[in-house]
């Protein structure tokens, strides 16, 4: 198989040298749809300068270049077609609140390598610290079609009991028609994203939305909703990508509110109510 698992396993930490600016932060919120209404002050704290606030989520961009599913096919002991490749589930961990302005460092290793049978999953992570301190760490599920079946250790499961009654707040999310465009430039240039041709390629009728922009969307619905629009009580957010979202699609975002966290779960309105993201818990502190 094009994974070579000792060799992954075996190969030292990645570290590499990061920087973002406010321009940065602002572009990746407008990129997961802040800004509308663009003079209402509680999206002004995802836009404007002068009151910037980081959504915790903005971490999996931070720095620009490729995103973890990317970087994970440059790590030693890696050879896979991207066209292969699809993003699993993301879950990240803020040790504070993140600055708009910001040098880090960042230090990516594979951790572990799973065998679901008909796909292998890489586990990427990420952690990033500047000079106060650590910072972040994340974890990208990188799910490679076709590369199973080894015998290996499946890994843990993937399922996620069901929520039990009505949900405490659901809101829905459109998607704008060139939210990707807008979202590839924060630095994940997939062609997936954007090609129709590649896309087909990958097995889907045209190009999808950036998982990990959904998953943007849904922690800014969160803390939006539920957490009085203070991204600083975010603690970590973990989502398993079970669907795509397409452009110019709604989402439907139900949430469970419990003891220091929200349960989630986001579905395609266009499609039935077609899962998106499954398994999402974000924990955060009281108020």
């Amino acid at each position: 198989m094009p994974v070579d698992i000792s060799r992954a396993l075996a190969a030292a930490p990645r570290t590499t040298e990061i920087s973002w600016t406010p321009e940065d932060v602002q572009l990746y919120h407008l990129g997961i749809g802040a800004g509308v209404p663009a003079t209402d002050p509680r999206e002004l704290r995802y836009t404007l300068e002068s009151r910037l606030h980081v959504l915790p989520s903005f971490a999996t961009v931070a720095g620009g270049g490729p995103p973890g599913v990317i970087a994970a096919l440059s790590m030693p002991g890696v050879d896979v077609d991207l066209a292969r490749v699809l993003h699993g589930g993301q879950s990240l961990r803020v040790h504070r609140p993140l600055p708009v302005r910001a040098t880090a460092t960042r230090t990516d290793r594979i951790t572990a390598v799973h065998d679901k049978g008909k796909a292998a999953v890489l586990v990427l992570r990420s952690d990033a610290a500047d000079a106060d301190g650590p910072l972040w760490t994340a974890e990208a599920q990188v799910y490679v079609r076709g590369e199973g079946g080894w015998g290996g250790d499946r890994g843990p499961s993937a399922g996620a009991p069901e929520e039990q009654g009505a949900p405490d707040r659901t809101v829905e999310r459109p998607v704008r028609e060139d939210q990707a465009l807008l979202y590839r430039l924060t630095g994940d240039l997939n062609l997936l994203h954007a090609d129709p041709g590649f896309a087909r390629r990958a097995g889907f009728d045209r190009p999808v939305l950036h998982g990990l922009c959904t998953y943007g969307i849904t922690l800014k619905a969160v803390v939006d909703t539920l957490l009085d629009g203070d991204v600083t009580r975010v603690r970590s957010c973990t989502a398993r990508f079970a669907g795509v979202t397409y452009p110019g699609e709604t989402l439907r975002i139900c949430m469970w509110r419990g003891d220091g966290t929200v349960r989630v779960a986001v579905g395609a309105v266009d499609r039935g109510d077609a899962p998106v993201l499954t398994g999402v818990t974000v924990e955060f502190t009281q108020g």
